[in-house]
């Protein structure tokens, strides 16, 4: 079977990766309903969920989730704040033991990747003892359970990696590959959305099945690009390779507030200090950027973003800040309370590939100065030096740190 495979593309995912590492830290988590994220504050709390453990899931929590609301479904859960650092070390781990099976990885997220084992699957019995091998691996390693999927294309792996969690494998050969995706709901393919399932829904497609007969013209005239995109999809069809990282679209910071805000000089001197840290994740991968976006969302939840394009790319906090700064301003000065806020740049070049222009001359000497900012808080921490006005944005949260309440 294996030989008539044009390719063999594995997608591995961890089963609630953050609250697993959790349980396995602890082993009095185990069994109960574990919730990573911001301090539920008895359902008064910000932020939003990272990840809910299976037994927090029967509860209808999830990830991206309000915090307040999975409190509020699941009171009795145990909620555990983020260990960036630890999670990091596991998942280190993680693709160490994938990179056994493969040197085509490509690793999505912090707790999930793709691998091609087309010329390395001769070193196994079968596909099916391959993904055994990897989960076992894994867990013999780590502790932790993970979640496979195989099939010819990486769309289609991805999709059965979910289909029989946790601790699925689910392999997809070529010729099931179109039955298999008919009977699936058209949410669950790779880059349909909320937005895009209401516009099929209006079209009456709710099924992969429904989009796969639907007129390629029309699915086109009414999603744009995203018509052909996903009438390929529909039909399994996925070319595209497995490398070592995927091209950076954008790159972004937001923040929560502890309350909503409505002083526009703490929202000024936030978005400062989100531009800061914007422009030295862009410096540091060597990247410039065309277009600045600002995300807002106010206390109802409804949320706002506004976007301006420069006709130079750029990667200078004063720049980001700037034009940040004038989209915030075009909401008015009576703008409803913020909850959220959040700056981001996109249209991104290297800076290896781009030629010498009138901006890198006229901005040298504020690019080399960022840039030994940049070595100072590597080396001395993020407040090391900073403006001013970010230092108070940074700090402001923490005055307000709640205190342990004394036991009765």
């Amino acid at each position: 079977m294996r030989n008539e495979w044009p390719r063999v593309i594995v997608h591995v995912d961890m089963d609630a990766f953050f609250a697993a590492v959790e349980q396995l830290r602890n082993p009095g988590l185990r069994g109960k309903p574990v919730i990573v994220g911001a301090d539920p504050k008895g359902g008064k709390g910000r932020g939003v969920v990272s990840t809910a453990s299976y037994e927090a899931r029967k509860f209808g929590v999830h990830s991206a989730m309000p915090i307040s609301q999975a409190y509020r479904r699941c009171p009795q859960g145990v909620f555990v704040p983020p260990s960036g650092k630890i999670y990091q070390e596991y998942a280190q781990q993680i693709f160490a033991v994938l990179e056994q099976f493969s040197p085509q990885i490509q690793i999505i997220s912090i707790d999930e990747a793709f691998l091609d084992v087309t010329a390395s699957l001769h070193l196994f019995p079968s596909i099916e003892e391959l993904g055994r091998q990897i989960k076992s691996r894994v867990y013999r390693e780590t502790g932790l359970r993970a979640s496979v999927g195989i099939a010819p294309s990486k769309s289609v792996a991805k999709i059965a990696s979910d289909f029989q969690k946790p601790d699925g494998l689910t392999i997809v050969p070529p010729e099931q590959v179109q039955d298999f995706l008919d009977a699936l709901p058209a949410t669950r393919l790779w880059g349909v959305g909320k937005k895009t399932f209401v516009t099929l829904a209006k079209l009456g497609i709710r099924t992969v099945r429904q989009l796969r007969e639907y007129p390629l013209d029309y699915l086109e005239s009414q999603l744009g690009k995203m018509g052909p995109h996903l009438h390929r999809m529909a039909r399994g069809i996925d070319e595209r390779d497995v490398h070592d990282r995927d091209d950076v679209k954008s790159i972004s910071h937001e923040r929560t507030f502890s309350q909503d805000q409505t002083d526009p000089e703490q929202v000024l001197s936030t978005l400062l200090w989100l531009s800061e840290k914007v422009a030295a994740r862009l410096r540091k991968h060597n990247f410039r950027g065309k277009t600045i976006q600002l995300k807002l969302r106010f206390a109802d939840f409804s949320t706002f973003t506004r976007s301006k394009t420069l006709p130079h790319h750029t990667n200078l906090t004063e720049d980001i800040f700037s034009v940040s700064k004038h989209l915030y301003e075009q909401f008015g000065r009576k703008t409803k309370a913020i909850r959220l806020i959040g700056v981001g740049v996109s249209q991104l070049a290297g800076e290896a590939g781009m030629q010498t222009s009138i901006w890198d001359v006229q901005n040298q000497r504020k690019l080399q100065l960022e840039k030994v900012l940049d070595e100072l808080q590597e080396r001395f921490g993020k407040s090391a030096l900073t403006h001013a006005r970010a230092l108070e944005a940074q700090n402001r949260p923490k005055q307000k740190k709640p205190q342990p309440k004394k036991p009765q």
